[in-house]
């Protein structure tokens, strides 16, 4: 299956099941937007890597799906959803809610930076999606709980 047909199929699966959770269950939903991201994040680091060829279209679509969960991401971490479902977001997130915005705020900037970057090819699309994926990792390091 080529990667931009594996790619829809799961980012339609993921958001079908997203907006169930939402309001409901935020800790679900913030989970099924990183699976949403984390499958946009490897499309598109296997075409900024060389491992996959580059479809500009399919690159593009990819750092989309990021930004569109980078905007509106810190929502789905309300007070009361700190434990439970098996979440890996940190304390840090509730302490330093105002930081866990700028980063989420920075990576929908950096992911739209990246999707116009996608349309100038993979030169262009490399640098940005490599400057993107730095935010995504300080991300991590500072607001998630790795579990085994």
């Amino acid at each position: 299956m080529h990667i931009l047909s594996k790619f829809a199929a799961v980012t339609a699966l993921t958001v079908m099941s997203t907006t169930s959770f939402a309001a409901d269950d935020p800790i679900a939903a913030r989970q099924n937007i990183m699976k949403n991201v984390g499958a946009a994040m490897k499309a598109a680091g296997a075409m900024a890597t060389g491992k996959a060829e580059y479809d500009a279209l399919a690159a593009e679509l990819a750092v989309r799906t990021i930004n569109s969960s980078a905007i509106g991401f810190p929502m789905f971490f309300p007070k009361g959803s700190e434990t439970g479902g098996d979440t890996e977001a940190a304390p840090a997130i509730w302490s330093d809610m105002e930081g866990f915005s700028k980063s989420s705020a920075q990576l929908a900037t950096d992911s739209a930076t990246a999707t116009e970057a996608a349309k100038g090819g993979m030169d262009t699309f490399k640098g940005a999606f490599f400057a993107m994926a730095k935010n995504c990792k300080a991300c991590h390091e500072k607001f998630r709980i790795k579990k085994n």
